[in-house]
């Protein structure tokens, strides 16, 4: 995720913290948030048969919807089969209805955006967290490594707001729209709270095919390989296939569409609102092409064959999924970069977003300042730093009640990784964080797998650098 002030045109070589402290009074606008209730590549990483094996795993979403006329409303059926990873019996899974989030449980003359009813394969319990959570009793006991799944019906009406899950005009935005499983790992069950000035997903890679059924109209965006197919009279269906993927996000509207392949042999699909600046439209496609070829050479191939960038012009900041990322555009372009940074930090070498958040936004902004050479040398300068209680990996939990410091993940977090590379080198810091995705590739990662993957790399003692830098 990246608020507007990301936006960097490659030509524009601004200086690192002057542009990033602008990110200031942005974020001190976030929400706070309520009590939570009870291909040849890289290896992959799965998940280890122990008691604290994070579960349900190897999860394959089947998912069937249907649109009214303007996109704004999506019924239909979903089916997720999983497996239990964990050397404990599994009596239940929680469906996080994430699209709840900023509305809650509604009101009875505007209930919450997100509903399953008709549940099977389990009996449902009552919605918590803010009715970002149901509960779905097993109706027996799964065994570690037994499969089974539940199914439901699903309704998903698009709110009335610019956001990752909103409207603009005539363009709607679905993400964090479809019901996802919670998980379970050595922490327990995680069932945290919603927040709007950041994000609270944790997910495991899980396999998606989504049918999308829309009037002709409309073009869909969305995660993963698609194709489109004849429908009925005045509509198309949008199959999609996406395999070993967090989430699974799409869009609808007159977009218009253009589309090109990258010399890696990635396929980049644009689709722009009309009214989103030419320019704009045209910097984000080259430097997405060139983004996604570079970052697969410095972490590792990029796997999903397809990305889409979805422009319009009122879209505030930039919001990424797997395989697709939603980018506010003006003449300058957009925070794009950082955007398809995600797909690996967060996407690829997963991370609990709302325990540490630092993970998946601090390594896009280094990936990003990176690509557009950003002068890194004295951007701690210019980052005044709270006080000893505030730590670079606090959670979601912190910046929540703090909004006016949760930039310091997107300045003081890539300063950080930025002093780490002159520490190592930047032969040995390249070569660090091209281990490092490979070995959580598809898995999950903690700040402690990270720092000690950094200190394995050097025979020098990098606990000092780990408390200057407010890294614990």
């Amino acid at each position: 995720m990246s608020p507007s002030a990301l936006r960097s045109p490659l030509s524009t070589r601004r200086p690192f913290v002057a542009l990033l402290l602008l990110l200031v009074p942005l974020l001190a606008i976030g929400t706070a948030v309520g009590d939570a209730g009870a291909a040849a590549g890289p290896r992959l990483s799965e998940a280890t048969t122990s008691e604290a094996a994070a579960t349900p795993d190897r999860a394959r979403y089947d998912v069937s919807l249907r649109s009214d006329g303007d996109g704004g409303r999506w019924t239909g059926r979903q089916r997720v089969s999983f497996r239990n990873a964990s050397d404990r019996p599994l009596r239940e899974v929680y469906l996080r209805l994430w699209g709840n989030g900023e509305d809650k449980c509604g009101t009875p003359a505007a209930p919450s955006p997100v509903t399953v009813s008709h549940v099977r394969g389990g009996v449902p319990g009552r919605l918590t967290v803010d009715c970002t959570a149901l509960r779905i009793a097993l109706p027996k006991p799964l065994a570690h490594g037994d499969r089974t799944s539940v199914a439901f019906g699903v309704s998903i009406t698009v709110p009335g707001r610019d956001a990752r899950f909103g409207r603009e005009g005539a363009f709607r935005f679905l993400g964090n729209a479809l019901p996802v499983l919670a998980v379970r790992d050595a922490k327990g069950r995680h069932l945290d709270p919603y927040v709007a000035v950041g994000e609270s997903f944790y997910t495991l890679t899980s396999d998606f095919r989504v049918r999308l059924d829309h009037p002709s109209a409309l073009r869909v965006p969305a995660t993963g390989r698609t194709r489109t197919l004849p429908g009925g009279p005045g509509r198309t269906v949008t199959l999609s296939v996406a395999d070993r993927v967090r989430d699974f996000a799409w869009a609808a509207g007159p977009f218009r569409t253009a589309t090109r392949t990258t010399p890696g042999g990635v396929r980049v699909k644009a689709y722009w609102a009309p009214g989103t600046p030419a320019e704009g439209v045209r910097l984000n496609r080259r430097d997405a092409a060139a983004a996604i070829d570079r970052f697969g050479r410095e972490f590792g191939r990029y796997p999903y064959g397809e990305i889409d960038l979805v422009m319009t012009s009122g879209f505030g900041g930039g919001m990424e999924y797997p395989g697709l990322v939603l980018l506010g555009t003006t003449e300058e372009g957009s925070a794009v970069v950082h955007e398809l940074a995600h797909q690996w930090w967060y996407g690829i070498v997963g991370n609990d977003e709302y325990a540490s958040p630092w993970l998946d936004e601090s390594f896009a902004q280094y990936a990003n300042a990176r690509f557009y050479g950003w002068e890194t040398r004295d951007c701690w300068s210019d980052v005044y730093w709270p006080g000893d209680s505030t730590a670079l990996t606090d959670s979601m939990a912190h910046w929540s009640q703090h909004p006016g410091e949760y930039h310091l993940v997107y300045t003081a977090g890539p300063c950080a990784l930025a002093d780490l590379e002159r520490t190592l080198g930047p032969g040995t810091m390249a070569r660090l964080l091209k281990r490092y995705a490979r070995d959580h590739w598809y898995g999950v990662s903690t700040t402690a797998d990270f720092t000690r993957a950094a200190q394995s790399m050097t025979d020098e003692d990098l606990g000092p650098f780990w408390k200057a830098h407010h890294i614990g």
